[in-house]
């Protein structure tokens, strides 16, 4: 029953967050994207490993573009950010 409720308040979290203007998206989504895939894991263990992997799919789906980022920035590249990111 915890993992429904962490996973509802996750669900809860990210439409929140989604909500608000570009600049201010930053510091919560980073947190979003970390606690997912102890979110993910935690349902891969408790449920099964393929609602795991359903999970998986997609948290990579919703987080593409900042994955994208970090991925071009992992392999040493200097990948541009949006205009209204930019300081």
């Amino acid at each position: 029953m915890m993992l429904l409720w962490a996973c509802i308040a996750w669900v809860f979290a990210a439409t929140i967050v989604a909500m608000l203007p570009m600049r201010q998206q930053y510091f919560p989504g980073i947190a979003l994207l970390i606690a997912a895939p102890l979110l993910i894991l935690w349902v891969g263990i408790s449920v099964a490993w393929w609602a795991g992997l359903l999970a998986l799919a997609a948290f990579v789906s919703m987080f593409r573009n900042p994955l994208r980022y970090l991925w071009a920035k992992a392999r040493g590249q200097n990948p541009q950010l949006p205009p209204e990111l930019r300081s």
